[in-house]
């Protein structure tokens, strides 16, 4: 017996985690148990999921009669339903096996506290909180944003350590500029985000406060990449064109000459033909 029993949207939602997380391992961004995925599946939740809350449920786990504590509420969560991937698992094996590997919470209605529900009792990424803070910050902004996706790209890692590239919307010009479908689909550019120690407050506040600058894919200086979306393949996307671009350019670069990219009137070209959020027009 599963908890995606007879609910065929939550199931589709899991195995297109499993898909992405797939995608990530065979492209190198997730080394051991690098990356994590969360996904909002409130919607997703029919009675006899949310009955689980009333301790008759098969699928109510172990943990659940511990109720696990967040060191800051998170007021705009109250009774969501979150699928992660699991602490110290492998996104390898989250896609053979997303259930074993992954973990299902429940925000209870104080807003600072989480149990965990599903199939098996897998504790969530240690990384919980900075995603759920993300989650609680796009719910309050009223964002249809419902999947948050960290995982390290390796050319947009590598083109972090140019100093140069830091300085704000340099790198998003230069990948822009690229190849059109950049700037088509990634029509909000990169944030970038100095290095701070993974895992820690300071990281999931600078990251908080980009994603309000109007970025949706916030690049973390010679760590990885954090991308929000409608759900996990559009984030996916997001991060799989902005790495394509950063290809194109350091393969320019290995054969010896500077990109010449498309011209800034290319650029307001493509915004003006596909309706392109103009948001960065300071750097066209």
């Amino acid at each position: 017996m599963s908890i995606l029993d007879n609910n065929l949207e939550l199931t589709r939602q899991i195995e297109q985690v499993a898909e992405v997380a797939g995608y990530l391992w065979q492209k190198g961004w997730a080394e051991r148990n690098g990356g994590n995925i969360v996904i909002n599946i409130t919607n997703e939740i029919n009675s006899s999921i949310s009955d689980l809350t009333s301790g008759a449920s098969p699928f109510r786990s172990p943990f659940s009669v511990l109720r696990f504590p967040f060191s800051t509420p998170l007021p705009h969560l109250r009774g969501c339903y979150f699928f992660c991937k699991g602490t110290n698992r492998r996104m390898r094996d989250l896609a053979r096996w997303p259930m074993d590997n992954g973990s299902i919470i429940h925000i209870l209605d104080d807003g600072a506290h989480y149990e965990i529900i599903a199939d098996k009792p897998v504790m969530p990424t240690s990384e919980l909180p900075s995603h759920l803070s993300v989650h609680n910050y796009l719910i309050a902004k009223g964002s249809p944003c419902k999947a948050s996706l960290h995982t390290h790209p390796i050319e947009l890692v590598a083109m972090t350590h140019h100093r140069p590239f830091l300085e704000k919307d340099v790198l998003t010009k230069i990948l822009w500029s690229m190849i059109p479908e950049t700037r088509a689909f990634c029509p909000k550019g990169l944030g970038i985000v100095p290095y701070l120690l993974p895992s820690s407050v300071a990281l999931g506040e600078a990251t908080l406060n980009t994603l309000d600058e109007g970025y949706d894919v916030v690049m973390w200086e010679k760590h990885g990449v954090f991308a929000v979306d409608t759900d996990i393949m559009s984030a996916f996307d997001q991060v799989d064109v902005l790495n394509k671009a950063a290809q194109i350019y350091l393969s320019s670069r290995s054969m010896g000459f500077e990109p010449e990219g498309m011209t800034e009137a290319q650029m307001q070209e493509l915004a003006e033909t596909f309706g392109l959020s103009l948001k960065n027009t300071q750097i066209l």
